[in-house]
Formats: structure tokens, C-alpha cells, sequence
């Protein structure tokens, strides 16, 4: 099975860290790149030849916003899974994220299992980007 290509961004140097390991030992995931900023991300994101599979997103960044950076890459037509991984996923701001093109929503602080075994997941089935939000809505 090929690693799910993943592109992580967050701000905070210690949960980036912690995140990529995380997802790297216990997931069959390759991370290809990261950023603390929403420009410095969707620069990333819209470069022909930059492909990822799986675009993991905080809310609160060390520029911009988690908000806005998923609008903007639905709007450019990145291609790839949009999952936000937040401290403050309540149902209202998870509805805001899912109108913004979020796939699914995670809470960092009780929903990392979930996260976990979601990134699994996309590896399994890599070709249906009409994800379940059960859990979400």
C-alpha cells in the first residue's frame, strides 16, 4: 500500500511534530510538507507537482486563518481530503468548516483516536472523497 500523502498545517512547532510522527509510525501516511501560515499553505497546496492526498488543518495559525486557507483551496480546486484538527470544534464551527469544504472536523484535546484511525481510513479507500459525516453533523 502507498503512503497517503499528507500535508499538515499547523503553528505550534510541538504538536507539528508530535502530529507528523504520530501519523507516520502508527498510520500509513508520508508526510510531504508543512506550514505554520495560511499563504505559505496554499502556496504550497497550488503548486503543480504538489500532490497530497490528505490536508490536515488547524484553525488558528501563525497568519491567517484554518477558516479561510479552506475556502480558498476549495475555490482553487485542490484536489485531497480537507480535515481540521482544532481545539474549538463545537457543532457550530464544525457546520462552518463542512460549508468551507472540511471533510471532517477533530477535536485535538478528545478526538485524536478518531483522527488516527480516519487517516488509516484514507489509505484503505483513497478514491471516494464523498466522506461520512456522521460524527460531524
Amino acid at each position: 500500500m502507498q503512503p497517503v500523502r499528507t500535508y499538515i498545517v499547523e503553528d505550534s512547532p510541538v504538536i507539528r511534530d508530535n502530529l507528523v510522527a504520530a501519523l507516520e509510525e502508527m498510520t500509513p501516511v508520508r508526510v510531504v510538507g508543512c506550514a505554520d501560515d495560511e499563504d505559505s499553505a496554499l502556496e504550497w497546496l497550488i503548486q503543480p507537482g504538489h500532490v497530497c492526498e490528505l490536508i490536515v488543518i488547524d484553525i488558528f495559525l501563525k497568519a491567517g486563518s484554518g477558516l479561510r486557507l479552506l475556502a480558498r483551496t476549495r475555490d482553487a480546486g485542490v484536489s485531497g481530503r480537507r480535515v481540521v484538527l482544532t481545539n474549538y470544534a463545537s457543532q457550530s464551527l464544525r457546520r462552518l468548516c463542512h460549508r468551507l469544504g472540511a471533510h471532517r472536523v477533530f477535536d485535538k484535546s478528545g478526538e485524536v483516536d478518531e483522527f488516527i484511525s480516519y487517516c488509516a481510513r484514507v489509505a484503505e479507500d483513497r478514491g471516494d472523497l464523498s466522506d461520512r459525516k456522521s460524527q460531524d453533523d
